[in-house]
């Protein structure tokens, strides 16, 4: 779940991430393969980018997306104008919604900041309908995300004190086996988990770098906590060792683990 301390600037989120998140968004619906008109939960709805897809892919009859930042809540409402779209301020552990309310809840990219997935999932139990499905996706932040992690790969090497902000190792959860344990041990059904890789290209090293001075995520965060002169050997060393082709363009994956189940 985001918080306001790291997810402030919605238009900062979407040069960082939520571009990404996008086309991981329409290979994760296409999975779930849900029938046309269902009631839909986007947790931590952040700027309303996965509620946007779910609106243009599943046919809902209504998207609800909860999110604690007030300002991500405004960015989503002015963005997303569809009726059937709505956005309201709430937690994981405190939904603001009643039992049975959606058929399906789905947590992009939020699963590794619930404080307590265990009573978030408990959480999302309640307001799905039994046999409804509950699913998210987080990034494979230790592995296949590269965008982050030769990012942190490269800050670690200059700066082994930058373990302590790298989220392949505070993020245990966001791989195969703790995600499957997560869903299982909440009581779902027929959990299932599968990555979803996509290229993410950037035209140019600048295209890359400059997301990383927005402050807007735990990476950004911690390159804004450096000083110039050391933010300065972190982007060269970047430059030095980021696979760029003659065009300047770098092309790099993001693999994003994929969890779902059913509400008995």
């Amino acid at each position: 779940m985001t918080t306001t301390g790291l997810w402030a600037d919605g238009d900062a989120y979407e040069r960082w991430i939520g571009r990404w998140s996008r086309p991981v968004a329409i290979e994760f619906l296409a999975w779930l393969g849900q029938p046309d008109g269902r009631r839909w939960l986007d947790l931590g709805s952040g700027t309303g980018a996965l509620t946007e897809t779910v609106l243009a892919a599943a046919a809902p009859a209504s998207v609800v997306g909860v999110e604690p930042s007030a300002m991500f809540v405004a960015h989503a409402r002015a963005r997303v104008l569809d009726r059937r779209a709505s956005f309201l301020e709430g937690t994981a552990g405190a939904l603001p919604l009643g039992p049975g309310s959606v058929d399906v809840a789905v947590a992009g990219l939020v699963l590794n900041f619930v404080p307590d997935l265990s009573a978030g999932l408990t959480e999302l139990r309640r307001v799905v309908v039994p046999g409804g499905t509950i699913a998210g996706y987080v990034w494979d932040y230790a592995g296949r995300m590269e965008i982050i992690r030769r990012f942190f790969d490269a800050a670690i090497e200059l700066d082994p004190a930058a373990e302590a902000a790298d989220e392949g190792l505070r993020f245990s959860i966001c791989a195969p086996g703790p995600l499957r344990a997560a869903f299982e041990d909440a009581g779902l059904a027929e959990v299932e988990v599968r990555p979803i890789e996509i290229p993410t290209v950037f035209t140019s090293f600048d295209d890359y770098w400059t997301p990383f001075l927005s402050g807007t995520a735990p990476a950004p965060r911690y390159a804004m906590s450096l000083s110039e002169a050391e933010r300065g050997r972190l982007r060269e060393l970047l430059r030095a060792t980021l696979p760029t082709k003659d065009d300047g363009s770098i092309h790099l994956v993001a693999r994003a683990w994929a969890v779902r189940g059913r509400n008995p």
